[in-house]
């Protein structure tokens, strides 16, 4: 679900508002449904006075406080004699993504974990601070830590926020950040577990787990790791490393692992599963994971373990169920989707659960019909030079070399048609193309199908294919990670700070995540994206007022936000600054 803005007129007026939209699939196809209506709500234009000073206790959830009887107001006016023909704004910053931001990083306490666990030494400014820095870049404008200390930092309101000036926010320091952030990595996601169950009341019964890759720009010849492999990234010109990612049933990351970039999928399965358990615990949990995982080893593993599994199996063991494909006694567990549980004499108590999928089913067929149809069209176009003589008198081994260029570009039409070559002694006669009937015949039954394979208990196969399509969330996580986050590609040289980088990665994820889930409950969707980009319309400012015989006053103040933007700031009770700030100098900050 996500959010649509919308406006409506009427009369001279203007009206904003929101409708949470979610995609549903129908039998006409994917079509989006309202789900509801978010408009003006109770106490939306009540004013609440909030200055700068109570910034720290907005930011971690302190209402505030009542004023005593006797106490004196600070919020006087000061009169002075302003000359309004030169009011002017100076540096405009932004302030709504930043200060989203900070909330959700105070909101997940990662403040206090980075405090109690990183010392303090020497410097300046304390590790902790470079590392909300650097998070909260990667969080709101994904970029290079030069850019960051550049152009970035100061673009924002993070000055006034956290009260680091400018100028002590530069690339060394960033880097050195990097350095300093991946020794508390472990007691870090081991903290975010906590606090997943703490805020969200998440659980962690069910691991689901998946491994991507990420590439570099450059040798990377000081990264041990970073070496040449399968390409989910389609860059198989760049060295790489790869990812597993395990994350719970909501899709909160939970941990992640590093691997090298020549590792194969199917080999990750034990090494993350041993870290798992010396991390957090030999609970008995649940793991789900896709085929590409899926070995007869791996899944030995985990039941000498005590673990249960949901995982998806190779397509070529639909075979031994045909049968049963043919049958009707399906389960239709949502708009064109079915299931069933069946077993296996030499599987014992293991289930298999088969799926049937009529969209997918569209799409594979609409595929494998495309290259039987350019597959064809080449072939017979070798045929008509045969048959012509144009070809008759080429060495064979060249006309096999492009027949075999052509099944090479498409493979699954290539297992479905036999080509042979004619030959009357030394000469080339004719070209025999035939279209294999069983092939065919099993490819149309198995078109959309899929089969799952469980040990759990379970006897209701719709619950288990909602748990498996959970994996998902996983998928989307890496989305994210690459997309939203800009994982991908990697500028880092050295095995530490690649580390790092992807650690900072994985934390903005976990706040990306979060403010997923917080939207959620406030029915607000789950598209963070979108309450990003509304976010970053609120601005601060300098408005500097000249007054008569007096030195000009510095105001720092923070935008009105529009109405649209003031709706979702309800909704999820946050509140920000409305109060002006005097500034006694352009570089005074204020420390939160």
């Amino acid at each position: 679900m996500y959010l649509r803005r919308n406006r409506r007129r009427r009369g001279k007026w203007d009206y904003d508002y929101w409708t949470l939209v979610e995609s549903v699939r129908t039998e006409r196809g994917s079509r989006q449904r309202i789900v509801a209506t978010l408009g003006k709500v109770p106490g939306l234009n009540k004013e609440e006075r909030v200055g700068w000073e109570e910034v720290a206790g907005v930011l971690n959830g302190r209402p505030k406080p009542e004023a005593d009887l006797f106490e004196k107001e600070d919020d006087i006016p000061q009169w002075a004699n302003v000359d309004t023909r030169r009011v002017r704004v100076e540096r405009l910053r932004e302030f709504g993504s930043v200060y989203l931001g900070i909330i959700l990083w105070k909101r997940l306490k990662l403040d206090d974990i980075f405090e109690r666990l990183q010392r303090e030494g020497r410097e300046e400014i304390h590790w902790a601070d470079m590392f909300v820095v650097l998070t909260l870049a990667r969080f709101c404008k994904p970029s290079s830590e030069l850019a960051i200390a550049e152009s970035w930092y100061e673009k924002t309101a993070l000055e006034d926020l956290l009260g680091i000036t400018v100028d002590k926010v530069n690339d060394d320091r960033l880097y050195r950040g990097l350095d300093e952030i991946l020794p508390h990595k472990d007691e870090v996601c081991k903290h975010l577990q906590e606090r997943y169950t703490e805020w969200f009341g998440s659980k962690f019964d069910f691991l689901f787990y998946d491994v991507t890759s990420t590439y570099f720009e450059g040798e990377c010849e000081l990264n041990a790791q970073a070496k040449y492999g399968y390409s989910r990234d389609k860059r198989f010109d760049c060295k790489q490393v790869c990812i597993g990612l395990v994350v719970n049933l909501e899709g909160l990351p939970v941990g992640y692992e590093v691997f090298d970039g020549n590792r194969k999928d199917v080999t990750t399965l034990e090494e993350m599963v041993e870290l798992m358990e010396k991390k957090y615990g030999q609970a008995q949990r649940v793991w789900v994971f896709d085929r590409g995982i899926v070995s007869e080893e791996n899944l030995d593993y985990l039941r000498e373990k005590g673990s249960r599994y949901i995982v998806g199996t190779l397509r070529d063991e639909l075979k031994q169920f045909e049968k049963e494909l043919s049958e009707k006694n399906w389960d239709e567990v949502e708009c064109g989707v079915e299931v069933k549980i069946v077993g296996h004499p030499e599987h014992g108590e293991e289930k298999f659960v088969l799926c049937r999928s009529h969209g997918r089913a569209e799409k594979e067929r609409a595929m494998l019909k495309r290259q039987l149809d350019k597959l064809t069209d080449e072939f017979e176009k070798i045929k008509k030079g045969i048959n012509e003589g144009r070809l008759k008198n080429k060495d064979i081994t060249k006309i096999d070399r492009r027949i075999g260029r052509w099944q090479g570009r498409y493979t699954k039409a290539a297992a479905m048609i036999d080509v042979e070559l004619i030959k009357d002694g030394e000469r080339l006669v004719d070209l025999k193309i035939q279209r294999r009937t069983e092939k065919l015949e099993w490819a149309e039954k198995a078109n959309g199908c899929y089969l799952l394979r469980t040990d759990l208990t379970e006897e209701d196969p719709k619950k288990l294919w909602q748990v498996y399509m959970q994996l998902n969330q996983a998928e989307k996580a890496f989305r994210m990670e690459k997309s939203d986050l800009w994982m991908r590609p990697i500028f880092h040289q050295k095995t530490d700070r690649v580390q790092a980088h992807i650690f900072i990665c994985f934390l903005a994820l976990a706040m990306y995540k979060s403010l997923e889930l917080w939207m959620a409950s406030k029915g607000l969707g789950n598209s963070p994206a979108k309450l990003l980009e509304e976010f970053k319309e609120i601005c601060s400012m300098d408005v500097v007022l000249p007054v008569k015989d007096h030195n000009p006053i510095r105001l720092c103040v923070v935008a009105k936000p529009d109405n649209h933007v003031q709706i979702l700031l309800h909704r999820l009770d946050i509140k920000i600054p409305n109060r002006p700030k005097v500034v006694r100098n352009v570089v005074e900050t204020l420390a939160v």
